[in-house]
């Protein structure tokens, strides 16, 4: 099995290292990548330079290479998670990439505005790290190994 990217779009500092210590303890081979803005992600996925990042260019990335999920937060700065959900299906390279919203909203509008904007899934924020635990080790197995991409950038079924 090759080893997957999974692109996560978290602004909370907390949130994001709980993410990552979770994805860490998980048994599936995958890369994580996490940016705390909906910005930073689509420059990272468009491949276009965003001067105001201290990480690398994602000019610098292999652009035939796509996550094989995003995990998408609503509440973020700048621009919110649906805003970067319009963009992700508005350009044919990453149209068809899984998005899944994670949010601690359980406003009916919100899970409205996610499907209507092509979310794949919704799940609502774990509360506690056991639950996080969980809740990555299903997200992981389901898109990671049971689900099938189609066969578009770089994303491989393996």
């Amino acid at each position: 099995m090759s080893i997957k990217n999974i692109l996560l779009v978290e602004d909370n500092p907390d949130d994001r290292e709980l993410m990552r210590l979770a994805f860490s303890q998980g048994t599936i081979p995958h890369n994580l990548i996490i940016f705390s803005s909906g910005l930073e992600a689509l420059s990272y996925l468009l491949g276009q330079s965003n001067s105001n990042e201290s990480s690398p260019s994602p000019t610098d990335r292999d652009l035939t290479s796509m996550p094989a999920l995003i995990i998408l937060d609503l509440n973020l700065p700048q621009i919110n998670g649906i805003e970067v959900l319009r963009r992700i299906r508005s350009y044919p390279q990453t149209r068809l990439l899984p998005v899944v919203i994670i949010s601690s909203s359980n406003e009916p509008q919100d899970l409205i505005d996610s499907y209507i904007n092509g979310c794949n899934s919704y799940l609502q924020k774990p509360i506690h790290f056991t639950q996080l635990q969980n809740f990555v080790r299903e997200i992981s197995t389901y898109w990671l190994t049971v689900n099938q991409l189609p066969p578009v950038f770089g994303v491989l079924n393996e």
